[in-house]
């Protein structure tokens, strides 16, 4: 009898365990599939062309929506990477947070009557945040694109924009997105890189970078220069060629074989003629891995010199391309050479980008029905994958936008902002030459985000205000913010005057005397008693006062106003200075940034070529020391 009591009570206590187990299975599936609790898509109009290209859904096919709504809320996943490359846990910067997705762009286009569409939706559904990875216009009309306007009518409702600032680096003046009511985010590299090594048959190796997840297995195979390779029947030369342009090449020549190309259009046209592996030749900055649909590697000028030097060196040049490993990289964070710099064209005195963050060689998830790459002869479809842009960078901002509004649901998008700003990480401008104008504030810092002590708040009236400082009629107004606005009557501001977290002087002509001053006032956010000091620095020939130099407050929520002026004369196309505001708990730190015409005519680009040449003959000698 008391057997068959203890199997009853066994088979009871299981039959508890399998409901338990039950339930655990559905609340998995109920939170994993709560994750995305709406999905919507936008096509004003479209042809039988378009339906030949696009799934007429709100669906990924691209890659590009999943991978930076994953970044910026994505669930936790352990034991992910592309094919070996990234092992680790992913999540998104807002792990417990719930997209809602509005798709707008398409395989021809992002249309501004779609995107101003799923703005008032998204504004509709009360999202909190809004994350915004497409580019907008670079042109100087002011705001009048569809993001900047989208971006003004959520922040009417309290809901932030956070968008990126565009991938058209290094280039000066070359932002996409640069609205004052919207953070703006530029990209930043990591302490991680993808490095891959080449052999050649003189035993020299060389080392590039690529997400090479192919395996020649140390095997040496011929190599060939692509302007030895000439597609004549085409019409090509060895000029013409070189560059392994579409159907430049002769399939007979270069058929199993690693070919050398000095541009990186190089892999599909080595895909096409059955190549066994390609190297492509440095041109510009080599901060981003590329995947290739076949064994390859990005190699700096000098040693694709090197390589094409070889080859005509020896009657059966020979080289083997090894898979691609991660190293450590110790000169991060740095601005991506990709990233769209700064003065922006509408209001040079107002700073964009506003922060970085993380930008390249970025691993997150990706949409299962769409290729890794747009490189021809690509086949591979995965569930994660790594890809480099301010596409990258923005959802980044976008999750801690979302933790800090998740713990200050009543701040401001402004606030917000100042939060993340005035604590981000400071950059060198030693290490960047194009200073704030290419990473704004610094690299953000989500924790210390959480209490900034202080907060530069704007409202709608201030950026109308602002609207109305900048010259714009009575119709552009109407349009930006859905109101008839008589500016005599709500007053103007300038750039300068706009409550914002950093500063911009735009002196009148280089090496020229400069005098002017910025209003601002910050709110106490921090401890309600407390007391505190300017602190500032600034490079040589530059003096800057703030007036009153202590705030003393003693209530959250108060406001405290002062004076910044700025007084001297520049050597230099950019000066780089910083405002902090201490009480001994909290460090305020706001950009100062003095700039002439030099530094919106490119001179930052020239800087960023010369200051790469400088690293490379700095290892260089290292490596000479270290070897000799």
């Amino acid at each position: 009898m008391s057997s068959l009591i203890f199997l009853l009570r066994l088979i009871s206590c299981l039959l508890e365990i399998l409901v338990y187990i039950i339930h655990v299975k559905m609340l998995i599936v109920i939170i994993f599939y709560s994750k995305i609790i709406g999905a919507r898509y936008y096509r004003n109009d479209y042809g039988e062309d378009f339906l030949k290209n696009n799934i007429l859904s709100p669906r990924d096919t691209t890659g590009h929506g999943t991978h930076t709504a994953s970044t910026a809320a994505g669930n936790p996943v352990s034991m992910t990477s592309m094919l070996g490359l990234g092992h680790g846990t992913t999540r998104g910067g807002a792990s417990s947070a719930r997209i809602a997705v509005y798709k707008v762009c398409w395989s021809d286009s992002c249309q501004d009557v779609d995107i101003l569409a799923a703005f008032d939706d998204a504004v509709i559904d009360g999202v909190d945040i809004l994350s915004v990875s497409i580019g907008g216009s670079d042109a100087s009309i002011h705001f009048m694109d569809a993001i900047s306007v989208g971006s003004f009518h959520a922040m009417k409702k309290g809901i932030l924009t956070v968008s990126a600032a565009g991938n058209l680096g290094p280039k000066s003046s070359s932002l996409t997105n640069f609205s004052p009511w919207a953070i703006s985010v530029a990209a930043s590299t990591m302490d991680r890189k993808f490095v891959t090594k080449v052999k050649l048959g003189d035993n020299k190796i060389y080392e590039g970078t690529s997400l090479n997840t192919f395996d020649l297995q140390g095997e040496l195979w011929p190599i060939i220069y692509a302007g030895d390779a000439p597609n004549k029947e085409a019409g090509f030369d060895k000029d013409s060629s070189r560059n392994c342009s579409a159907n430049s090449l002769d399939i007979k020549l270069v058929k199993g074989k690693i070919l050398l190309c000095e541009d990186r259009i190089g892999p599909s046209e080595a895909y096409r003629v059955g190549a066994v592996g390609v190297l492509v030749q440095g041109q510009k900055s080599m901060d981003t891995a590329c995947s290739y649909p076949l064994p390859g590697c990005h190699l700096h000028s000098k040693d694709a010199a090197k390589v094409h030097k070889y080859i005509h060196s020896t009657r059966n040049p020979v080289a083997t391309i090894f898979k691609t490993y991660e190293a450590n990289d110790t000169l991060a964070p740095m601005a991506a050479s990709f990233s769209s710099r700064g003065p922006n064209n509408a209001t040079p005195e107002i700073l964009k980008p506003d922060l970085t963050a993380p930008g390249v060689d970025i691993l997150a998830s990706w949409s299962p029905i769409a290729l890794i790459s747009d490189i021809h002869g690509e086949k591979r479809k995965l569930e994660f994958n790594i890809v480099s842009g301010t596409s990258m960078s923005c959802p980044h901002v976008s999750g801690a936008a979302a933790y800090i509004k998740s713990f200050h649901p009543t701040w401001s998008p402004a606030a917000v902002r100042s939060a993340l700003m005035t604590t981000a990480k400071q950059m060198s401008p030693d290490k960047n030459p194009d200073a704030e104008f290419a990473y704004g504030a610094g690299q953000i810092d989500p924790i210390k985000a959480m209490n900034p002590g202080l907060v530069y708040d704007a409202n709608e009236e201030d950026y109308i205000r602002f609207l109305c400082g900048q010259g714009l009629n009575m119709s552009i107004l109407l349009q930006i913010t859905e109101r008839i606005i008589n500016c005599s009557e709500i007053g103007y501001l300038t750039a300068r005057d706009l409550n914002y977290p950093s500063f911009a002087f735009k002196a009148p002509r280089s090496k020229h005397h400069l005098n002017g001053s910025f209003k601002r006032a910050v709110t106490n956010v921090g401890l309600p008693m407390s007391t505190y000091r300017a602190f500032v620095t600034a490079p040589k020939g530059l003096n800057i006062s703030v007036i009153p130099n202590v705030l003393s407050f003693t209530s959250l929520g108060e406001k405290q106003t002062f004076t910044l002026t700025v007084n001297g004369k520049m050597k230099k196309s950019i000066g780089s200075a910083s405002l902090i505001w201490d009480d001994g708990k909290y460090q305020v730190r706001s950009p100062i940034v003095v700039f002439d015409e030099r530094a919106v005519n490119g001179k930052g680009a020239n800087l960023y070529r010369i200051y790469c040449i400088c690293i490379v003959i700095f290892n260089l000698l290292l490596y000479i020391i270290i070897i000799g």
